[in-house]
């Protein structure tokens, strides 16, 4: 994404906004200011930001939106708090919040960032001319703050890596799975399945993965639920795997995050230890009514013992809380992968899979959740096993005596 030239970040369009519905509201409406043809003087009280209290200048024409604003992931962050009360201790929460404030807090979006300029985190600045885009653009919004992981996995930026297919032929954008209601917070209901007194709402998620599973492949994908199309390896699984499993290639993760304060800018800034392409197969770490795989894909977070060790010691200190490998959704999806070639391109395949050897020593504890202790045997090994007894002239009876569990 070409950075903006600093004239294009605050030229509003001068014909086009006008006749918008935004561009029959005062300026001084929502960007407060006084009206003067000095420029020094009209910005006077200018709120440069005004979704970033979407309460005061939101509520009056959408007031269903800013009611459901305190569950909406991208403004409260809930996700960063969920894992980081786990991992830290509360008599060191005031610093934490401190560190929160300085690094995490740029992940904050508003209604803004979505829909009028592109995010703060990306340096901001008008997308059209301060239009008003009911769909948020996939590369100026999404994939301008989930660029590294999502974007680049969804767009086929990685060498000899294709496009997910959603993208390469469907050319969907981020919206056509993920909906406005989503994005906006608005928990999902049981009214979506069932019509009787279960009918309830679901609790506001605390994270991503938390709650009904929204999207869901099958939401669209129907025929591939267990038993209901022609693919043996959909009926033989079926709920054993998540999607992803066998249909996601390499994806990113990385290693050693740490945050500090540029001693020259005074800027808040971090660094990692690495990033790199993998695939990996582990336990679900989620397991409940809405994700019942036992196998999912796991990407390796960048925690580390020493990650905020700029704010004080030990700041961490129930690191082991948490696996560092967590269950992820990668953004690359293929009708054929490298695990859909045969059986055995995942039977006996240990690289596939998060085994002990493969977790670094001082996370094997906080990972035992996810690690796999014994992948599937390779295909030749179960039917080696099979017992074929001739009962009568006719009848032959085959008895399988492996009690490996097959993911």
């Amino acid at each position: 994404m070409a950075p903006l030239e600093p004239w294009e970040k605050v030229l509003v369009d001068s014909e086009t906004y006008p006749e918008s519905v935004h561009g029959q509201i005062p300026c001084q409406d929502c960007h407060g200011g006084v009206q003067s043809a000095d420029k020094q003087e009209a910005h006077t009280g200018l709120v440069a930001r005004p979704s970033d209290q979407p309460e005061i200048y939101c509520q009056e024409c959408h007031p269903d939106v800013v009611a459901l604003n305190e569950n909406n992931l991208h403004d409260n962050l809930a996700g960063y708090w969920t894992v980081l009360n786990q991992r830290t201790a509360p008599e060191d929460h005031e610093v934490i919040a401190e560190m929160f404030g300085n690094h995490c807090s740029s992940c904050h979006a508003t209604c803004g960032d979505c829909h009028v300029s592109q995010p703060a985190l990306v340096g901001g600045g008008l997308i059209e001319g301060h239009m008003f885009n009911e769909t948020p653009s996939l590369t100026r919004n999404c994939t301008a703050c989930h660029g590294s992981r999502v974007g680049n996995e969804y767009l086929g930026k990685h060498e000899d890596l294709q496009a997910d297919v959603h993208f390469r032929q469907g050319r969907m954008a981020c919206v056509d799975c993920h909906t406005g209601h989503e994005m906006h917070g608005q928990p999902a209901t049981c009214e979506e399945c069932h019509t009787g007194p279960e009918a309830q709402m679901v609790a506001p998620a605390n994270h991503r993965y938390d709650g009904v599973q929204s999207p869901r492949c099958e939401s669209c994908h129907i025929t591939a639920a267990i038993g209901q199309d022609d693919i043996e390896m959909h009926q033989v699984h079926g709920a054993d795997l998540s999607c992803q499993v066998c249909h996601s290639v390499a994806y990113t993760s990385c290693d050693g995050c740490h945050v500090a304060i540029s001693e020259t800018t005074g800027n808040p800034f971090f660094a990692t230890d690495g990033s790199y392409l993998d695939f990996k197969i582990g336990l679900n770490p989620l397991k409940s009514f809405d994700r019942p795989y036992n196998y999912v894909t796991l990407r390796h977070v960048p925690v580390a013992a020493d990650s905020f060790a700029f704010y004080g010691d030990n700041l961490l200190p129930n690191l082991n809380a948490l696996p560092t490998w967590v269950y992820t959704t990668p953004h690359n999806i293929q009708r054929e992968t490298p695990q859909t070639a045969s059986c055995d391109a995942c039977h006996g395949n240990a690289d596939l899979f998060l085994t002990v050897d493969q977790v670094y020593p001082n996370e094997v504890e906080a990972n035992r959740p996810v690690i796999v202790d014994r992948i599937p045997v390779p295909i030749a090994e179960i039917t080696a096993t099979m017992n074929i007894t001739v009962t009568s002239g006719l009848t032959t009876t085959n008895t399988l005596t492996t009690t490996e569990q097959t993911p």
